[in-house]
């Protein structure tokens, strides 16, 4: 799986608030042995929103977390565009959901608060502590919540709990290298696709050295390459320790 976080906000953007969904989400995920694929912080845009919308829905292995534009103000665009690009269909009223509403703001409701009870059809709600205000999701791979994160935190980890709490083991082997990036491309560019690569250069006291990491799901695979650098490293007489 592909996860994917979108979090909409404008007045995270201009700094008149600070993202808190991120931090969230990546150690949330990493407990059960996922990582973020991408995330996004973008402005209350309609086109930009339908073109994040876009892009994650041509993965066929994405799962989106979309933080934000939920409410009932002019500004709150995420219920619309996610009908448009995940459904193609009109939002329709959620029954439930609506019922909630008045159960909690009576008359208050109308014209306006009704109004986030319009949801893409076959939606599901995603219960939301704080006020009973719910989230929703479609297919089970794409979760809409507020931008509250007293609200969309608790929302987010039951679902990651109910859908996401099994995986397969990530294996992952790291050295340091007293060393360029240079003198490894060539054994870089030799590894399978399977295996995951990240080679950090580091400056220090204007000496070059490299911190090259290799991770995969078949734990030989990952060690027979990883050795394959410790070789060359070795050959090449250049110093490198194992962190």
């Amino acid at each position: 799986m592909n996860f994917y976080a979108i979090i909409i906000g404008t007045e995270i953007l201009n700094s008149r608030r600070e993202d808190k969904h991120f931090n969230f989400l990546r150690p949330e995920l990493q407990k059960y042995g996922h990582e973020l694929f991408a995330s996004f912080i973008i402005k209350d845009d309609k086109k930009l929103i339908k073109n994040c919308y876009e892009l994650v829905k041509t993965d066929k292995k994405s799962v989106l977390f979309s933080f934000g534009g939920i409410g009932s103000t002019p500004d709150d665009l995420t219920r619309e565009i996610a009908a448009e690009v995940f459904t193609s269909m009109a939002l329709v009223r959620h029954k439930q959901f609506e019922q909630d509403i008045i159960n909690k703001f009576g008359s208050e409701s109308y014209p306006h608060r009704i109004h986030m009870s319009d949801l893409p059809q076959n939606s599901g709600l995603l219960f939301n502590p704080v006020n009973n205000m719910s989230g929703f999701s479609l297919e089970d791979k794409y979760f809409f919540v507020p931008g509250f994160p007293e609200m969309a935190h608790p929302m987010i980890r039951e679902v990651i709990q109910k859908l996401f709490s099994s995986s397969q083991k990530k294996y992952r082997y790291t050295l340091l290298a007293n060393t360029s990036e240079n003198t490894l491309i060539t054994l870089m560019k030799e590894l399978p696709s399977h295996i995951e690569l990240s080679s950090l250069p580091i400056f220090k006291d204007k000496k070059a050295s490299v911190e090259l990491s290799l991770s995969g799901y078949e734990e030989k695979d990952v060690l027979y390459y990883f050795n394959l650098f410790c070789k060359e490293l070795s050959t090449s007489n250049i110093e490198y320790k194992l962190i």
